[in-house]
């Protein structure tokens, strides 16, 4: 364990590889483990990939509501991506390690795709809005354009936002430590073993992180209160059942999404640990991708029409 450990004799000198400890240190779980992960991303990669693909040639899911699953995929796909072969190969060396470019490219493109989720899950929501409350007013409100502007501003903030938080992090000095108490570079375990000044940077992800619970979450409980309020006043009980059904599946994923989140960030202080936020770290960059696919396939009855008219040609 020395060997692997490397401290830094001076504020000066350069860390040029970190080491991730993973989410275990015990050698009997590393095959299971490794076993479990790698099912979790083969079927993240094939259940994302197939509701992008789907999404895009079935003419029937040619909507506002699909263009967003297909970016929600796409952004489940890629914060996975980034965490979860790494995180695999761990299983299999002996010496975890990730070079210093390596661990701040990973923590940028994180940011960026975990960020946009927040994003598109709210407008999602703002589109079940429009749906069941503006319906003659739908495909005004939500037009290809409108859809098209709200991800490409999405996909820009989060990648000056997350450039910028990449770069302060890496322009510090890492001179307690090279290792790092996770199985990806994150940004908490990154500022724990920075000597210099952390504050001005603890500031700004602290400022960005509570901007995007907090806008998102309100988007969503507003969208959802007033559809609440318009699916009560649908005299049909097959109405109000096939509105609230169309929101099924969203409401699902966000629930999951920021009940996560929400159990990670407001635990009390005396309790919280890397250990508790490692598994939850597991469960929203891990699970969450792999159960995406299947809340808006298995509760959608419009996508499973869909994979029927695929495998029918």
């Amino acid at each position: 364990m020395e060997e692997m450990i490397k401290l830094n004799e001076s504020i000066g000198s350069e860390v040029t590889e970190f080491l991730l400890l993973g989410i275990t240190n015990h050698p009997e779980l590393q095959v299971p483990f490794f076993v479990v992960f790698f099912l979790n991303y083969m079927f993240t990669v094939v259940g994302n990939l197939g509701l992008i693909i789907l999404t895009c040639v079935d003419s029937h899911l040619q909507t506002p509501m699909y263009f967003f699953l297909r970016h929600l995929a796409f952004v489940d796909l890629g914060y996975s991506t980034d965490i979860a072969p790494k995180m695999l190969n761990s299983f299999i060396v002996e010496k975890n390690t990730i070079s210093f470019n390596g661990c701040a490219a990973q923590l940028g493109i994180f940011g960026v795709f975990i960020n946009s989720e927040f994003f598109i899950l709210s407008v999602m929501a703002y589109d079940r809005y429009v749906a069941i409350c503006k319906p003659l007013l739908y495909m005004v409100i939500m037009s290809d354009r409108v859809c098209w502007t709200l991800v490409i501003i999405s996909y820009l903030y989060n990648i000056i936002i997350c450039l910028l938080v990449t770069i302060k992090i890496f322009n510090l000095s890492f001179c307690k430590s090279n290792i790092i108490k996770h199985f990806y570079c994150d940004s908490l375990p990154l500022l724990s073993i920075i000597c210099s000044d952390t504050s001005e940077v603890e500031l700004i992800i602290m400022a960005f992180s509570a901007f995007y619970l907090i806008s998102s979450l309100l988007i969503i409980l507003i969208s959802y209160m007033f559809i609440l309020v318009t699916i009560l006043s649908i005299n049909s009980s097959e109405g109000r059942h096939k509105s609230f059904s169309s929101c099924g599946s969203h409401l699902t994923g966000v629930i999951i999404f920021y009940g996560t989140l929400l159990f990670m960030y407001l635990q009390p202080h005396s309790s919280h640990s890397f250990e508790t936020d490692k598994m939850a770290s597991v469960f929203y960059t891990l699970i969450i991708p792999v159960l995406n696919p299947l809340i808006y396939s298995l509760r959608n009855k419009e996508v499973k029409s869909a994979l029927k008219r695929v495998f029918q040609k």
